[in-house]
């Protein structure tokens, strides 16, 4: 089975961090399939530009490329329906494409300002000053680390913003049910992410969403918890 996955990575090419990249990792394992590693970085976008994207993940089958997390997770369960579900039928699929969204706008963008000065730290000068100028016009032409100074009250809005996640760990273990499926690996990618890049304490230890993070990083014989990262 010939699987390639561009994801990136900063100076070690043994710790990707994009939350994107690690949604596809979860699936990947999910279905049990796996797929080498292609490190990719930042300033390398003509790498990928002959599969029609300039971000990742990208990944090949067979050098078919597949660009995109939520296109990926589409195609894996479409061509590998013999491997355990993604979504766990068609309804499972429709909640997920709304999760997705949640993800991206909720978690991603909600812990963005909180760890945005911290992901340099983890890049090669030329990545370094390609993400500080890119991501500053994003906000305005504000630092870094102006972005992120109100990080120690900001993160206490992040917390609230997660109390769906909190009623629905009342009465099952994962977003997917009793075993976790795509919903729960989008959301994890924010998590994975920010615990790859960053020192920062995103969640406390009493949080039910720390515990569902918990059993997800030791999922799939603790491949996420393998990665390296920070201690939070």
């Amino acid at each position: 089975m010939s699987l390639k996955l561009y994801e990136l990575v900063g100076t070690d090419a043994a710790r990707p961090f994009s939350p994107y990249c690690w949604r596809t990792r979860m699936a990947l394992a999910h279905k049990g399939l796996s797929a080498e590693s292609l490190p990719w970085r930042f300033t390398e976008k003509s790498t990928i530009a002959p599969h029609g994207s300039e971000k990742v993940p990208v990944l090949l089958h067979h050098d078919r490329p597949v660009v995109d997390s939520w296109a990926i997770a589409n195609y894996l369960e479409d061509n590998f329906p013999d491997r355990p579900s993604l979504f766990g039928g068609e309804g499972g699929r429709a909640m997920a494409r709304m999760l997705n969204a949640w993800g991206d706008i909720a978690i991603v963008g909600g812990i963005f300002p909180l760890i945005i000065a911290d992901i340099p730290k983890h890049l090669a000068e030329v990545d370094a000053d390609y993400f500080r100028t890119s991501r500053e016009a994003r906000f305005g032409g504000k630092s870094l680390e102006d972005v992120m100074a109100g990080r120690d009250t900001g993160v206490a809005a992040f917390r609230k913003s997660l109390e769906v996640m909190r009623q629905t760990f009342k009465t099952q273990p994962f977003i997917g049910g009793k075993a976790p499926n795509y919903a729960d690996y989008i959301v994890f990618g924010g998590f994975q992410w920010a615990r790859v890049t960053s020192p920062f304490k995103l969640l406390e230890a009493d949080d039910p969403v720390y515990a569902w993070r918990d059993k997800l990083l030791d999922a799939f014989d603790g491949m996420a918890r393998r990665s390296p990262g920070h201690a939070v």
